[in-house]
């Protein structure tokens, strides 16, 4: 069973959860706003850092002029390490005291520390120590926190005082780091509260990107009922579709950088200079550099939380109706974590946990409510309930899925069942049960920092990991 403390705070949660539902119920706007609003003014807001200070760089981009969908960027700081041949083991291996010592222009106290460096393992090495290049340049990275002090490689204001953008940008989008695969998270919060940049999102996204070693898109898609459905499943496509885009402009990016002068051969396209020729109605630069130096969108997951869940499996779906008109992007498999399922035909947990610990069913029902157009209601919409016939593409061509329930949560069975569904055409579709668990033991505030959180999160990183890795992975459910 849950602790005391966990069963207080549900009581708590749930009250304060209750009267939110209501007040949205009784002042619901009376126009529709297309722009829509992506948090709540309760939220605890974390903001975006975009120094490795925890091993984690951060930003957020607002994606589309015409709505308030945002991303927020989670780049671990593994991608600064050098490209691996393929040829190699990923072994750590121990650097030579001679090596450490050829950096000359290192401190004494920085050179101590290098030639200690068996015994204080880097925090860079997810895959193996530095080479000696990188190595060669720690004085300059230690300096600006991966940038490069080349001013072309930074976005700089006007003057070099106050204004000066002093976070992490690839100096060269052809060599610097390695690729890492792309993950799109979309949070919880019953359709109607949650953000991508709070707090809790904020914490449970970096853990992410550091187990997994990816790139976490963390998308921030309209909440209800200013934007009924379908404007949250909408943006989540409109964001895998932005991947798409990004990863194109990249590479447009590079057969500029490679292009040469035909008058005499004197001009020469700089390849850290390229990416300013492709630049929108303002000038401003089109491609995002973080993605386009570290992001492989040929490794694309999905992973949704709660409600978030569903929008995973609706991106998953369109991504297979969508087929190779999203290339260069790959969903090659997808996460969901205690998915908001629902059905006119109640399971048996559904009337068994009822009325469980921090999402019971009747406020559910309401956050459904204000989700769902008044004309559409339904617990059987496609939307709410995965098992409906003719609900879109055939299951078996799905991706793998990983499903993640709770024990005291009165969704599970529904989740279950879906999960039974796409094994029985062959899809690895395996689930992930944890006891004495509530819904969001894993992603909710109070429950972060708990041991049954962190396993969630390696469990997961175990699994993704079967699809992600380049050689594959060692262990399999």
């Amino acid at each position: 069973m849950p602790s005391v403390a966990v069963k207080l705070y549900s009581v708590f949660f749930k009250f304060l959860l209750k009267h939110r539902l209501q007040n949205r119920i009784q002042t619901q706007p009376d126009e529709f706003n297309p722009f829509g609003v992506t948090s709540r003014p309760e939220e605890t807001i974390a903001s975006p850092n975009p120094l490795f200070d925890d091993g984690v760089a951060t930003k957020d981009i607002h994606i589309d002029p015409f709505t308030s969908l945002s991303i927020r960027i989670f780049l671990p700081e593994s991608a600064l390490n050098p490209p691996e041949p393929a040829s190699k083991s990923r072994v750590t291996a121990t650097p030579k005291r001679s090596d450490l010592n050829q950096g000359s222009n290192r401190t004494d106290s920085a050179r101590q520390s290098l030639n200690n460096l068996p015994a204080t393992p880097s925090r860079r090495n997810s895959y193996g120590n530095p080479t000696l290049s990188n190595l060669a340049k720690s004085e300059q990275r230690r300096n600006s926190y991966g940038c490069s002090n080349d001013i072309e490689s930074m976005n700089l204001m006007a003057n070099a005082g106050v204004g000066v953008y002093r976070g992490y940008s690839p100096a060269n989008l052809t060599k610097n780091g390695r690729k890492l695969p792309v993950m799109l998270q979309f949070h919880g919060g019953g359709w109607v509260s949650g953000s991508n940049d709070s707090v809790a999102n904020d914490i449970f996204c970096r853990r992410i990107a550091k187990l997994c070693d990816v790139v976490v898109l963390a998308v921030g898609y309209r909440l209800a009922p200013e934007n009924r459905y379908p404007a949250a499943f909408e943006d989540g496509l409109k964001v895998l579709n932005w991947l798409g885009k990004q990863a194109n402009l990249a590479e447009c990016s590079k057969s500029m950088g490679s292009g040469r002068s035909t008058l005499g051969g004197v001009t020469e396209f700089k390849k850290a200079d390229s990416h300013r020729h492709i630049v929108d109605t303002f000038g401003a630069s089109m491609v995002e550099p973080w993605l386009a130096a570290h992001g492989d969108p040929t490794r694309c997951v999905l992973l949704g939380v709660s409600c978030g869940a569903n929008i995973a499996d609706y991106v998953a779906r369109k991504a297979v109706e969508a087929g190779k008109l999203l290339d260069p992007v790959k969903v090659v498999a997808q996460v969901l974590m205690y998915p908001f399922f629902i059905g006119s035909v109640p399971t048996h947990s559904e009337i068994r946990l009822a009325n469980s610990y921090f999402y019971d069913k009747a406020m559910c029902i309401l956050a459904w409510k204000l989700f769902l157009p008044e004309e559409e209601f339904s617990l059987d919409h496609p939307a709410a309930n995965p098992l409906i016939p003719d609900r879109g593409p055939p299951v078996k061509l799905m991706p793998p899925t990983l499903t993640v329930v709770a024990e005291h949560d009165w969704m599970r069975d529904r989740a279950i069942a879906y999960s039974e569904e796409l094994r029985k055409v062959n899809v690895d579709a395996p689930v992930l049960e944890y006891k004495d668990a509530v819904h969001e033991f894993a992603t909710l505030d109070m429950l972060l920092k708990t041991p049954q959180a962190q396993a969630c999160a390696e469990d997961i990183a175990i699994w993704v990991k079967k699809y992600i890795s380049l050689r594959g992975h060692e262990f399999s459910y």
